[in-house]
């Protein structure tokens, strides 16, 4: 027999929290003091900045009252009457508050802090974009707050019913001045309309700037990190929406049809009428259309566990949409001539992305069957071969080549420049008679089909393994230089590269065309620096504290457009303005 509950320990519990004065906000076990100055009074002589940052902060120490309610009152006495009593399942409650936890740690410890520290510095440090860029990066967390919410609200319901003591329990709190009588449900509310809230007050922050204000440009910044998370819990609550009904429509046809899968989109439904030729009547229909497929389905007559049956599932690919004017008044008897023209343009859309989703998955499937056949090709024709002065080392191994003990040699497959162990096998090549002509590693396995011992092939890439022709295709920037030396003297020409898919290292090759770069320098960290103006060499430097390299450009401009993009990638930032065209 279940023990009555009584809600004295609770009464003891949460009475700090339920005497809260002016000035102060209890996080914990402590109360966080303001001084007079911060009240939240709005004085008319204040800025008007200062008036909508006090209002931020005053908002945000309500806030935190309502996590330490939600937290430390509700959650915690829910929690230990489960672990005593046995009286509902722990994990009920875990799963009804989520990650609330986390969300009032941030606000409590980190969020409020920082606020309140900065507003008693607001005469000295007028700006609030920097604290919010610093800590909204932490908002995504709301996101399976969100996802969650509609479920709490049910487990809630149900297990207020199912479970006295839990029914008790959330009453009595919600009768504490702390909970202003409102209900569990409204306090779990107040974290889906946060974000949202500082959204608006920064936008309004914003606008009372003046056009000098040095906040302005990091409070515009952290309005879009706002403006992003607001997105994760947008997205978060339209795909919780989707899959909700998903699950309707599941239900609604009885479990008889699996359509709630992750790739599937409920567009539209309704009813219509089918046309019999032959009885000359009409029947009434249901139509369910998703993005991939569309459910033909009849009305059950006793609607027991389903209100439809489905009768035939269409495919969405390839289906034609036809209006034949003459059947408006049978086929949508009920429905306006308005509402079957957005019927039909709404079929037609579902129809259109579908054949673009099919033809983007063609293009690639023909992308993969184009790299099949060209191997498939291979041996068939003589092929053009790499010109040697464009490597510098071995395009299989990567090793690089010398006049004595690694020289050049040519797949006659491929038309790579290889070294002689790369190049030791034979096989036979169609275009040359079927004679058996020196082809590399690769080629070898592909014309032959043997497979070769995992110590001559498959050795794993090292970190500077990168084609240089593959990443200066697709580069932030790329160019010959000159590396100088600690005398300023010449040390090495290169092929320079900072690759767009890892902007944050710089990469120098023998050649363009090597598969192996000679070395890398990690970008993050260094500033570029001019040691001699109007220089007709047209030298830059990296610098960092312990590090620096003396770079030479073969034109002015050349060398400002490296200046630019090291700049940008040493800040973590991209150039998508300059390219490698025309600079070999």
């Amino acid at each position: 027999m279940l023990r009555p509950v009584t809600c004295e320990k609770v009464r003891r519990n949460i009475k700090k929290a339920a005497v809260i004065q002016p000035g102060q906000v209890h996080c914990g076990t402590e109360s966080l003091e303001f001084p007079n100055l911060f009240l939240l009074t709005f004085y008319s002589q204040e800025p008007e900045e200062k008036k909508i940052a006090l209002e931020l902060l005053e908002t945000e120490q309500a806030y935190v009252v309502r996590l330490h309610l939600l937290d430390q009152v509700f959650f915690s006495e829910l929690i230990k009457e489960a672990r005593t009593t046995k009286a509902f399942p722990e994990d009920i409650v875990k799963m009804i508050f989520s990650n609330i936890s986390s969300i009032y740690q941030f606000h409590s410890q980190f969020f409020l802090p920082e606020l309140k520290k900065r507003m008693e510095d607001w005469d000295s440090n007028p700006r609030l974009g920097d604290i919010i860029q610093k800590l909204a990066p932490f908002l995504k967390m709301y996101s399976e707050y969100v996802k969650n919410f509609d479920k709490a609200m049910r487990l809630i319901t149900v297990w207020s019913e199912k479970s006295l003591p839990f029914q008790e329990l959330i009453s009595n709190i919600q009768k504490w001045e702390v909970s202003a009588n409102l209900t569990l449900q409204h306090h779990m509310l107040e974290p889906i309309q946060r974000i949202p809230r500082y959204e608006l007050l920064l936008k309004d922050y914003i606008q009372k700037l003046p056009l000098e204000s040095p906040d302005k440009e990091d409070a515009q910044k952290a309005l879009e990190m706002i403006f992003t998370a607001a997105k994760h819990s947008n997205a978060a609550i339209a795909e919780m929406e989707r899959l909700q009904n998903l699950w309707e429509v599941y239900h609604r046809l009885g479990l008889d049809d699996d359509i709630v899968d992750p790739s599937n989109e409920l567009i539209k439904e309704g009813p219509i009428q089918k046309i019999s030729f032959r009885f000359n009547n009409t029947s009434e229909r249901y139509l369910f259309l998703f993005n991939n497929l569309l459910l033909y389905c009849v009305p059950k007559v006793i609607q027991v566990g389903a209100e439809f049956q489905v009768r035939h599932r269409i495919d969405v690919n390839g289906m034609k949409v036809r209006i034949m004017y003459c059947l408006f008044i049978y086929l949508f008897k009920s429905i306006c001539k308005t509402a079957v023209m957005t019927f039909m343009e709404t079929f037609q859309s579902a129809i259109n992305k579908k054949e673009k989703r099919s033809e983007t998955f063609k293009a690639a499937s023909q992308g993969q069957e184009a790299e099949q056949s060209q191997s498939q090709e291979l041996g068939k024709w003589a092929p053009q071969w790499v010109r040697d002065k464009l490597v510098t080392m071995c395009m299989r191994c990567r090793e690089p080549f010398n006049a004595i003990t690694r020289r050049r040699h040519h797949c006659r497959a491929c038309g790579y420049v290889v070294c002689a162990r790369c190049s030791e096998y034979r096989a036979e090549l169609q275009y040359d008679k079927n004679g058996l002509k020196r082809v590399c590693v690769e080629c070898y396995v592909s014309l032959t089909g043997n497979l070769l011992p995992v110590e001559q092939h498959g050795k794993h890439k090292g970190i500077l393994e990168k084609e240089s022709a593959e990443i200066s295709g697709q580069s932030l920037m790329c160019s010959f230089l000159q590396l100088m030396d600690k005398n300023g003297k010449g040390n090495m020409r290169g092929w320079f590269v900072i690759p767009r898919d890892d902007p944050l290292v710089l990469y120098i090759y023998g050649a363009p065309q090597d598969v192996k770069a000679y070395t890398s320098i990690p970008l993050l960290g260094y500033h570029i620096k001019e040691p001699y103006q109007n220089n007709p060499r047209h030298i830059f430097q990296l610098v960092q504290s312990k590090q620096t390299y003396t770079l030479v450009a073969e034109t002015e401009e050349l060398k400002q457009r490296w200046m630019k993009a090291i700049e940008l990638s040493a800040r973590g930032g991209e150039e998508e303005e300059d390219s490698c065209d025309d600079l070999e």
